[in-house]
């Protein structure tokens, strides 16, 4: 092997010379870091080169997480054979819909596709035919699938990820940043092809082009907003009685509405567990909120009325606006299964070794198997008539793929019919 990474072409060879050899840093893309493409003029010179590239895309997206409200692209990285590597920045062009066109009929190679899907299609990006990497390598069985892991056990180059949680949002970005976010696509369509042999060999292909499908029918929606956001604050579980859940409610309100005018990350505005700690003790003076750790420093100081108005509003609501529980969607959490309902516990329990059972012989993970949400509800809530093919229906309709219904509907439909 030389010193130089594998040209995309040579990808299959590449990943079986390298296994049984100790991996190398790569550190520069083999045709150096190209600037970034923030203008119209330089974005038509890479819509026409990309156009003309052959083969599939290699496509990844930096965003702020952690420094800004916002889930939006901070920059857009490209590999296509024929086209090299190319960097946009989505602040200069923010529509990218030329773009999307002149790849319209490639495959798009993505790690991880369902993080970065909704803030690519944003920009006007949507895949029609995708390959996601970190899938593919769940699907094949392996244990590590994070990229830096996967290009070093199947090309044998090491990855750096120490600007991984870097924020992205800054600029001028700095030539460091710019080179580890080419080197995020520099072997992504290498280990496509790495992996598809593997899962052609293992005669899983098709499984996972029932995947790659279903995410393209998702198409980067983003996530269906709660009704109840607030309830996912980290450490509100501890909190008893709807007076203290209506304090952190209108805490977190306030805080999200400070976060999303000055785009940042809420936490970097006022940490969970401060917001919990002062919805706890519900202070009725700037000296007592001082004293909650976590509002002393300056920043929090300076914001101690907008949180005292939040508690004095939380405070004088009349009961019959205090939050209620949350309408049921879905079965209860299964620790309580035993105690409300102990043959449905005894289902799940049947049932979840069966997926076990198969996801072992499979090399799969059981959770890509099939989901656990669709297992406890078909547990909790089982057809009327257990059947192979009334089973099927029901996880159909949970939106099991194909592949995975041939795979368990017969075994559960066992499980669920056993005797208790």
């Amino acid at each position: 092997m030389t010193d130089e990474p594998p040209t995309d072409a040579q990808a299959p060879a590449a990943a079986e010379e390298s296994a049984a050899r100790e991996s190398r840093p790569l550190t520069a893309p083999r045709d150096g870091t190209p600037p970034p493409v923030d203008g119209p003029r330089a974005l038509a010179d890479l819509v026409a080169r990309f156009g003309t590239g052959a083969g599939p895309v290699a496509l990844d997206a930096e965003r702020a997480s952690g420094y800004r409200y916002s889930q939006r692209a901070y920059l857009v990285q490209l590999r296509r054979q024929g086209a090299g590597t190319a960097l946009i920045d989505p602040v200069g062009v923010p529509d990218l819909a030329a773009l999307d066109a002149a790849i319209a009929d490639a495959e798009w190679v993505l790690h991880a596709a369902s993080q970065d899907l909704p803030c690519l299609a944003d920009l006007g990006l949507r895949p029609r035919r995708l390959f996601d990497t970190e899938l593919a390598a769940r699907i094949a069985g392996l244990e590590r699938v994070g990229l830096a892991s996967l290009t070093e056990n199947l090309l044998g180059y090491s990855l750096e990820k120490h600007h991984s949680a870097a924020d992205w949002s800054t600029r001028p970005l700095p030539e460091s940043w710019l080179t580890y976010a080419a080197l995020d696509v520099e072997l992504l369509l290498d280990l496509r092809d790495a992996l598809a042999a593997d899962l052609r060999a293992q005669g899983k292909d098709e499984w996972a082009a029932e995947e790659f499908a279903a995410l393209v029918r998702w198409g980067g929606q983003q996530p269906r907003t709660r009704a109840d956001p607030w309830r996912r604050t980290s450490g509100v579980h501890r909190l008893r009685g709807p007076r203290a859940q209506a304090r952190v409610r209108a805490l977190w309100t306030a805080r999200d509405q400070l976060a999303r005018r000055r785009d940042t990350a809420p936490g970097r505005v006022l940490p969970d567990a401060a917001l919990v700690a002062a919805a706890e003790a519900d202070p009725r003076d700037e000296r007592a909120l001082l004293a909650i750790t976590g509002f002393n420093g300056r920043a929090t100081r300076r914001l101690a009325k907008v949180w005292l108005d939040a508690l004095a509003e939380a405070r004088a609501l009349p009961d019959g606006e205090l939050p209620t529980p949350p309408p049921a969607d879905g079965p209860p959490p299964p620790h309580r299964w035993a105690e409300r309902d102990p043959a449905a516990a005894a289902r799940l329990a049947r049932c979840r070794q069966s997926v076990t059972a198969t996801a072992t012989a499979l090399r799969l993970p059981p959770e890509n198997l099939i989901s656990p949400d669709s297992i406890r509800r078909l547990a909790w809530t089982p057809p009327e008539e257990v059947t192979r093919d009334a089973v099927a229906a029901h996880l159909r309709g949970y939106s099991a793929r194909e592949w995975q219904v041939k795979l368990v509907a017969a075994d559960l439909a066992v499980a669920l019919a056993a005797a208790d």
